[in-house]
């Protein structure tokens, strides 16, 4: 049994992190703090947690606690990550892992200091229609991938009195939809097809007036498989969530990453594949973490993953300067 600590009380953990660490085989949901110290109590009634800190660092000196999930703006990621780490907690961080790589290395050497596990919270990982993607990729079905496009759009534009508004801090947030989303889409194509020879990328205030980007994209040359681009958008009203792969002898087309369904295309012809994501979609990356506490791996999704992402985020916010 893993005896959690959560950290943060934003609506991904009223919507899914409080359920998969109440829910989950071998999980229990022992703590909660918040910065509203004054909703901690409730909020340790609303997600059935049995004690509440209005500090995070007195959560920390917790001694049934094993490990602790971090779901605070991302500015506070690496001061948590690394007091966590000290205090000798297991982490599993929210993404984007950090503001910066620079500050990512030094939450990857406090855990391995501590010999504890940091993972972080790319939950696409676990979707079966990207597990299934990749093992096309690996069969040889479709042949060398070539083009590979991401289109992830979400209108957002917060007022000042949102509780998301930190998201179009720069300094709390690190950037607009590119940190927002894209950090998920970035490490989607790490995950298919390794790392990243070069990188450069665009940012723009479309529409909104704000600190941070509404609209962003990114040009990815892989080292051993294709070029990639990745569009994101707070700006457009139309949803989008795709993932499409052209290959020498076929294509894959996932027109909504979330539901799961994929077109396959070959030479002898199309098929339909549908390949759903868990019900709560933190569910199997809590899952995963679990076990990786209880047997010693790897998380599947380690803070090398969640540096490699952030180095793509450096690069191409730096194209831009």
């Amino acid at each position: 049994m893993v005896h959690w600590g959560l950290i943060g009380a934003g609506d991904i953990v009223q919507k899914r992190v409080a359920a998969a660490l109440h829910d989950s085989q071998g999980s229990e949901l022992v703590a909660v703090s918040r910065a509203r110290s004054e909703l901690t109590q409730s909020l340790a009634a609303s997600v059935g947690a049995r004690r509440s800190y209005p500090r995070w660092r007195d959560l920390l000196s917790d001694s049934e606690i094993d490990a602790v999930y971090i779901a605070t703006p991302v500015h506070v990621h690496a001061e948590q990550t690394i007091a966590a780490a000290d205090a000798g907690k297991h982490v599993l961080c929210e993404k984007p892992m950090a503001l910066t790589a620079a500050e990512c290395r030094p939450m990857i050497a406090a855990c391995r200091a501590n010999r504890v596990k940091l993972g972080v919270a790319y939950y696409r990982r676990f979707y079966p229609a990207v597990a299934r993607a990749k093992e096309i990729l690996a069969s040889g079905e479709i042949g060398r991938a070539v083009v590979a496009q991401i289109n992830a759009f979400e209108r957002f534009n917060p007022a000042p009195d949102h509780p998301r508004y930190w998201f179009v801090k720069a300094a709390q947030s690190g950037g607009g939809p590119m940190m927002d989303f894209g950090c998920h889409r970035l490490e989607v194509l790490l995950n298919l097809f390794g790392r990243v020879e070069r990188v450069s990328g665009t940012t723009a205030k479309v529409i909104f007036d704000r600190e941070v980007e509404d609209t962003a994209a990114a040009i990815l040359q892989f080292e051993r498989g294709p070029m990639a681009t990745v569009t994101v958008t707070h700006a457009a009203m139309e949803p989008q969530d795709t993932l499409d792969i052209f290959a020498t002898d076929g294509s894959i087309h996932i027109g909504k990453l979330n539901a799961g369904e994929m077109r396959i295309v070959t030479a002898a012809g199309e098929r339909i594949e549908t390949h759903p994501p868990a019900a709560n979609l933190h569910a199997p990356l809590v899952e995963d973490f679990v076990r990786t506490v209880s047997n010693g791996d790897e998380p599947a999704v380690a803070g090398e993953m969640g540096l490699m992402v952030a180095e793509l985020e450096d690069a191409i916010y730096a194209s831009i300067r």
